[in-house]
């Protein structure tokens, strides 16, 4: 198949293998709108057949993520099949048999030179147990991979996520703090770059243009976060041997309905602020 040349302006690629998770968070950012997934996702020799048609600088890798990338019986197997000339990031919350990942995923092909590490673990004190993923990290950063803890600043957990951090530094594990993003007794939490793109209280028509090459469980390519998670139309398909990425503003309806990750205002992928995925006009 033709390749799949990224925009010199893209800053991340988003493979969300599947939407299973085994958790139900609160504040997940995948169902701050209305979440509606097909459930329907690609096999792991489809996504690397598709992945694989990408061309990307080097230094932009693909990153793995979902729901949860590890439910998908074909994690390892995609992990260990993409070309060499992709990078690979992991989002995960670190729910796996971390003793066979160990075990077939070689730590090298996990590790890059960039600002943060590769495998970026979630820690959700709603359902996960702060020291036993502090051991299952430690393990694997013993096992030579680049990896790290990731917490969301979420109202209430602030104890546990002090904590978690207290142990992580003694540990020499790399340990962050992210924004919370939605509302919380009434409050928005968040830095956003457009105001009112959250509030959900109307449509608006706009230009729209992203920094991002989403792609959906069936190998759906999207606009934004938001269209992914609401299932709205996608604007091509993965194994369209024709389709290309064009770096270009798109009309939209659903201003008002946008999903915070498309427009809060973050670090790009070499830690600079300043960064949103989407530019809106």
């Amino acid at each position: 198949m033709k390749e799949i040349i990224l925009p010199d302006s893209y800053n991340y690629i988003a493979a969300f293998l599947t939407f299973d998770c085994g958790m139900q968070c609160s504040y997940c950012i995948n169902r701050f709108g209305e979440f509606n997934s097909r459930g329907v996702s690609l096999t792991g020799k489809e996504w690397v057949s598709l992945l694989n048609r990408i061309s990307a600088r080097e230094g932009l890798p693909v990153t793995l993520q979902g729901g949860e990338p590890s439910a998908h019986e074909g994690f390892i197997y995609i992990i260990n099949n993409l070309k060499p000339e992709l990078d690979i990031d992991i989002l995960t919350n670190l729910q796996f048999d971390i003793e066979e990942f160990i075990r077939q995923v070689n730590p090298l092909r996990l590790k890059r030179d960039a600002p943060y590490a590769s495998i970026r673990v979630s820690l959700h004190p709603e359902f996960a147990d702060a020291k036993e993923l502090i051991g299952k990290t430690l393990k694997m950063m013993k096992a030579g991979f680049s990896i790290g803890i990731w917490a969301i600043s979420y109202p209430g957990h602030e104890a546990c996520i002090n904590n978690a951090r207290e142990e992580c530094v003694k540990s020499g594990i790399d340990f962050r703090i992210k924004e919370f993003l939605g509302k919380y007794d009434g409050d928005t939490y968040g830095t956003y770059k457009y105001p009112g793109a959250c509030d959900k209280k109307t449509n608006r028509e706009v230009l729209c243009k992203t920094s991002e090459l989403i792609i959906g469980p069936d190998g759906s390519v999207y606009r934004c976060h938001s269209d992914l998670y609401e299932n709205r139309p996608a604007v091509g398909h993965m194994a369209d041997n024709d389709f290309q990425i064009n770096d270009e503003y798109r009309h939209c309806g659903f201003f008002g309905h946008c999903n915070p990750c498309d427009v809060k205002i973050k670090t790009d992928r070499f830690q600079h602020y300043g960064h949103t995925s989407v530019e809106i006009k």
